[in-house]
């Protein structure tokens, strides 16, 4: 069966004249995709757009899935992502999910902005020093994580593991958090979606459930992210993720 009206609409408005080669190689597989990732998954989503592709953005980067990836960054700067929000979507993976899985995307990316004509570097968004990140980071992961949850992390890590925890302080949240380009809740939604998309990381997905939920993005808006991802990481991880926010943000 061909994809319903409102995936091809969808297709179209993201993807203006463009046809997949798998449209003509395999056809039936590219009909149920599109159903599910341009129809089904979004008819009672209340994310943005914007938002939308941002979040699968990341989350592609994790599963180091490039060539879709290079797809959907064409899609997000048409809806009005712009190319530094890009480039901190990218950046933000690191601390995450590890400069030898972004690196690709971190390519792709350039590449990708320069044929859309646009001048590299970007402007810089740092605003910590080698003198302030630790203070700085610190300041912002209690903001994010809470402040009995960071003090726990460093008294409960055995002697030899404090400095990962001092580490994790200065770089995860001095470096990343404290950067302009994306506001603090977009980032901690894109380090929720980038978790589940990973998987293997249940513990630091549910504190990032709650961590979500300090800076406002709570359970409603995490379904809805997970929902979004389904058709790029699968149904294992998906419900794997919503298990996390049944766990931390349960259902009224």
């Amino acid at each position: 069966m061909a994809p319903s009206d409102a995936a091809r609409a969808q297709r179209d408005e993201l993807f203006p004249g463009r046809v997949s080669t798998l449209a003509f190689t395999d056809p039936e597989l590219v009909e149920h995709f599109e159903d599910l990732a341009f129809d089904e998954v979004l008819r009672d989503s209340r994310l943005a757009p914007r938002t939308r592709l941002m979040v699968q953005l990341a989350a592609l980067v994790a599963c180091q899935g490039a060539a879709e990836y290079r797809a959907m960054l064409g899609a997000a700067l048409a809806v009005g992502v712009t190319p530094v929000e890009v480039k901190e979507i990218v950046y933000q993976c690191v601390p995450y999910v590890g400069m030898a899985k972004v690196l690709d995307a971190l390519h792709v990316t350039n590449e990708v902005l320069v044929e859309h004509g646009v001048e590299l570097p970007l402007p810089g968004q740092s605003t910590t020093t080698p003198h302030d990140r630790a203070t700085k980071g610190l300041a912002v992961q209690r903001e994010i994580v809470g402040a009995d949850v960071v003090e726990s992390l460093y008294t409960n890590a055995p002697a030899d593991q404090v400095h990962v925890q001092r580490l994790l302080s200065a770089n995860c949240f001095g470096d990343h958090y404290t950067r302009t380009g994306l506001d603090l809740p977009t980032r901690e939604l894109l380090t929720f979606a980038m978790l589940v998309a990973l998987g293997g990381c249940d513990p630091q997905v549910r504190g990032h459930v709650a961590a979500n939920g300090n800076v406002g993005n709570g359970r409603e808006v995490l379904v809805d992210v997970v929902t979004q991802l389904v058709p790029y990481i699968g149904y294992p991880r998906a419900l794997n993720g919503l298990r996390a926010v049944d766990d931390v943000a349960p259902a009224g």
